[in-house]
């Protein structure tokens, strides 16, 4: 199975089944135009396919951090529900540590919700460490 960045429309458009399960806020209407926009800031989508269908996907960007130098930071890492256990979460994680190692990258980074705990239990198993919260606080558009 390959892993391709979605380049086309249809390409991004073909992964939302996928990520509408990590991301169910976002609405199929706005899907190809926030994919486009963060696009602009970097950020790419890759795809890995079964039978010609996205089962797993990875919203990344590289990024420069003071606090850790250059890394691959994962937006967005989803299977679908249908495929989990087959092996695409792993192989599609050891392709964005590839991606970050050619990179020259120091880290791969990635924030997983609180509520996620079937990823936590995926990505320490991947041999990932809990490093940081993360803070948040909602503010309105001015």
């Amino acid at each position: 199975m390959d892993i391709r960045i979605a380049a086309s429309d249809a390409e991004i458009l073909s992964c939302y089944s996928v990520m509408v399960q990590l991301r169910p806020d976002v609405g199929i209407e706005e899907f190809l135009p926030r994919v486009r926009r963060q696009q602009t800031q970097g950020y790419r989508l890759a795809f890995l396919e079964a039978a010609g269908t996205p089962v797993t996907l990875a919203g990344y960007r590289f990024l420069e951090q003071l606090s850790s130098g250059r890394v691959l930071y994962v937006d967005d890492l989803a299977t679908d529900a249908s495929g989990r256990s087959a092996g695409h979460g792993s192989q599609m994680l050891a392709w964005l540590i590839q991606q970050a190692a050619e990179e020259g990258c120091a880290a791969l980074h990635l924030d997983s919700g609180v509520q996620r705990k079937d990823a936590h239990r995926f990505y320490l198993r991947e041999g990932m460490t809990l490093a940081s919260y993360h803070f948040k606080i909602s503010v309105a558009a001015g």
